[in-house]
């Protein structure tokens, strides 16, 4: 089996999005039967998440996704993507209540639109994490995270609630094709 597995140890930008579909497109053209996402990742841009967990999924081979020590924010969207999932036993996963810069004067109808936006995000991000956790002996409660009571989970806490499907280290095979990004 030809797996191949990209270290994710950066934030969710323009960027580094663009080099996790550049290098998960070059393993689909170079034959792997499978693709590991290895990832440490305190978040980002939210419409990159989104943007790469709907390529994640549309990729014709297995995607497993892996977290290294920590997944935050956005990450955990990316992080679901992965058709099998797991986690080393001293990794964290983080959720927390969106933030957003803004730069400069804002007029009410951009505000506005910012309020909109915003709201949909929340309920996109609730959506994925209930879809990819259908069978979680502890469901999350997604909006209340992002909204105000952020949460924290352990390795143990990801398996009850369907974030993983098992604690390991997930160790790399000697003939693994691999690749990072980092930032």
């Amino acid at each position: 089996m030809a797996s191949h597995i990209v270290h994710f140890t950066a934030p969710i930008n323009s960027t580094t999005s663009g080099q996790l579909i550049e290098r998960c497109t070059q393993a689909v053209q170079q034959g792997a039967d499978e693709l590991v996402i290895k990832i440490a990742t305190m978040g980002g841009e939210c419409s990159y998440g989104f943007s790469l967990y709907n390529f994640l999924i549309s990729l014709p081979i297995p995607v497993r996704t892996h977290n290294l020590g920590t997944v935050e924010s956005m990450g955990n969207i990316i992080f679901l993507a992965g058709e099998r999932r797991s986690a080393c036993q001293h990794s964290k996963f983080l959720f927390h209540p969106f933030h957003w810069n803004l730069n400069g004067s804002v007029d009410h109808a951009r505000m506005s639109e910012y309020a909109m936006s915003l709201d949909y995000d929340l309920h996109l991000y609730a959506r994925i994490v209930a879809e990819r956790t259908p069978m979680a002996a502890e469901p999350l409660d997604i909006l209340d995270y992002l909204k105000a009571a952020p949460r924290i989970l352990d390795a143990e806490a990801a398996l009850a609630t369907g974030m993983i499907h098992e604690i390991d280290c997930l160790g790399m095979a000697a003939d693994a094709v691999s690749s990072s990004i980092h930032s």
